[in-house]
């Protein structure tokens, strides 16, 4: 709520400095001393409309200053917002709003102190004033405003979060299904590309180590002719007979002989004998290999064609895949696992698809329960409503609740209609309102005079009070067109808008029957100074306030002293009465 407002320089005022208190706060004082131009400074500070007009006479710049004292509700709502933006305040439970208007056009919206979009200065004040009269910052008037109002009065949140969730879960589901079929062209693209390359991979039917073994009979294929010259070379040496040049087959027998009687004569050298045996046994073996060597050893030209192939296929692939034959084909595994996760798509495309269906069907459900409920309440509402605008002599008077709901193709499904809906469900909600019998129902924001909007907004408001959220309620022009009579059922009505929810009720008033309701009364006037019209304001004592009241009555004679005595009183009992606790409580 506001705590403190500061004035400089603006229109008639020049500089003023009020402290409003929690509760009924009351303004009076003669027409154009500057009630109303207070009330225009609020609604600057709530981001509406500068005007260079707006700035005083001979003077460069406008300031209004705000002291807001914030709920542990509105500290949680704004605190974000804050943080977003940068500008938190060195307390949490105070915000500061600040306007400056310049001759020279430019005007500077702050908060905590630092310069900020007047769009963002409208973002954070919303939530915190409601002025009713001047037909602008009216939450009520906006029908965004009158569906939430309407399941808070009905008591419909747990239904409306319950409807929320699902539609939340829906958007999920529909994210990803658009997702997939947003990207069908190219998942299409990615299944050719890896099905050729599985395929590629796999009809190459590669084996660890196979490159290796390739290469090494290359090499073999390609010198055939040498490698049967050196086997031939090598056996005759080893094994051949020549009358000049014994072999060495031979010599070792030979030498085996000899070492032999060495070892039968010497039998510690028996160990000589077994090397040379076991010398002797190795070398035929070799011999043998090399026999087996020379047979396997033959000019294949086509078998060389084919391991030249062999390995310019690895190769290739090698260039694609990776740098050996174990990389190729992991990359093959690799493709293989994407190729069957991607050929999924389309099973988990039809499930999406059914579980939209499903949830589409659920959520038509719920939003025409809920709207059932909604229009129970309703009636609940407008009722209340009009009771309360035939007590402000509005008998005439009649409230409605609009509901409407439009067509969708991929809407909910509603008794085989699709409608639209949103995480609030099916319906679009206007409060409609008409204030002359015989006259057709209207949207509120169509509501002609500014006293019947403020009778009609502190009709709703009284109606709303327990769940409207709203700090602070500003009301002028109310009293306008009613009578005392009227002016005290109002003043009680106001007033009790304070109590519940702790609103501060601001009114604007020329009414005394009104003002004797007031927590908190201000007399505004306006005076001279140096031969300027200057705008001051002072909060008024017991006995200020009698005087002020008789003076509202139209004189300060001693009957006109009495009067406003017993409209204090009269006000009193009826708050205390208000007050009370019922029997039985």
């Amino acid at each position: 709520m506001i705590s403190e407002l500061y004035i400089k320089n603006f229109a008639i005022i020049d500089e003023l400095r009020m402290q409003l208190a929690p509760g009924f706060n009351v303004l009076t004082g003669e027409t154009g001393a500057g009630k109303s131009i207070i009330l225009d400074a609020v609604m600057l500070l709530l981001g509406g409309r500068a005007d260079t007009t707006m700035v005083r006479a001979e003077a460069e710049t406008a300031y209004v200053e705000g002291i807001f004292s914030l709920s542990a509700e509105h500290r949680e709502r704004i605190a974000p917002l804050l943080a977003e933006e940068g500008v938190e305040g060195n307390d949490p439970d105070t915000l500061l709003l600040a306007r400056e208007v310049r001759v020279n056009g430019r005007n500077i919206s702050r908060v905590n102190g630092r310069a900020v979009t007047l769009t963002f200065m409208r973002e954070v004040s919303e939530p915190l004033v409601d002025i009713h009269g001047q037909g602008e910052h009216l939450s009520l008037l906006r029908p965004k405003a009158h569906l939430p109002l309407l399941d808070a009065y009905g008591g419909l949140g747990s239904e409306r979060r319950a409807l929320a969730r699902e539609v939340a879960a829906l958007r999920k589901v529909q994210s990803e299904l658009e997702r997939l079929q947003r990207d069908a062209r190219n998942i299409a693209q990615r299944i050719d590309m890896l099905t050729f390359q599985v395929e590629e991979i796999e009809v190459a039917h590669l084996e660890p180590g196979e490159e290796e073994e390739l290469r090494a009979e290359r090499t073999r294929l390609a010198n055939v002719e040498k490698l049967l010259e050196s086997a031939n070379e090598t056996l005759a040496l080893m094994v051949s007979v020549d009358d000049e040049m014994p072999a060495v087959v031979d010599m070792l027998s030979q030498a085996e002989r000899s070492l032999g009687q060495l070892a039968r004569l010497d039998e510690t050298k028996a160990p000589w004998l077994e090397r040379l045996e076991g010398l002797v046994s190795e070398f035929n073996e070799l011999a043998a290999d090399l026999r087996d060597y020379q047979e396997e050893l033959e000019y294949n030209p086509g078998r060389l064609g084919f391991v030249e192939e062999r390995l310019e296929l690895i190769n290739r692939l090698k260039r694609k895949y990776g740098d050996d034959i174990d990389e190729i084909l992991a990359f093959g595994e690799r493709a293989a696992a994407e190729l069957e996760e991607i050929g999924h798509n389309e099973e988990r495309t039809e499930q999406l698809t059914e579980a939209v269906e499903e949830y589409r069907h659920r959520i038509g459900e719920m939003g025409q329960a809920l709207t059932q409920k909604r229009k129970a309440v309703a009636e609940k509402l407008s009722a209340a409503v009009e009771r309360e605008l035939s007590d402000l002599k509005m008998e005439g008077a009649r409230f409605a609740v609009d509901f409407q709901v439009v067509s969708d193709d991929n809407g909910a499904y509603v008794n085989g209609q699709q409608l639209a809906f949103d995480n609030t469900g099916i319906d679009r909600v206007e409060f409609l309102i008409s204030t002359n019998p015989g006259e057709p129902l209207k949207p509120m924001v169509r509501v002609a005079s500014g006293g019947e909007t403020s009778r009609l907004m502190l009709a709703l408001k009284t109606a709303l009070a327990q769940v409207d959220e709203t700090p602070t309620l500003i009301f002028d022009e109310i009293d306008q067109g009613i009578g005392g009579r009227v002016g005290d059922i109002v003043g009680r009505k106001l007033w009790g808008l304070t109590t519940g929810r702790d609103h501060q009720v601001v009114v604007v008033t020329h009414l005394p029957q009104l003002a004797g309701y007031g927590d908190t009364h201000f007399h505004v006037s306006k005076g001279l100074n140096e031969g300027r019209t200057v705008t001051g304001i002072r909060s008024l004592d017991s006995e200020g306030r009698v005087l002020e009241l008789a003076a509202m009555l139209g004189t300060r004679e001693e009957a006109a002293r009495r009067g406003a005595e017993s409209i204090l009183q009269q006000a009193a009992a009826a708050k205390q009465g208000a007050e009370q606790p019922e029997a039985g409580d």
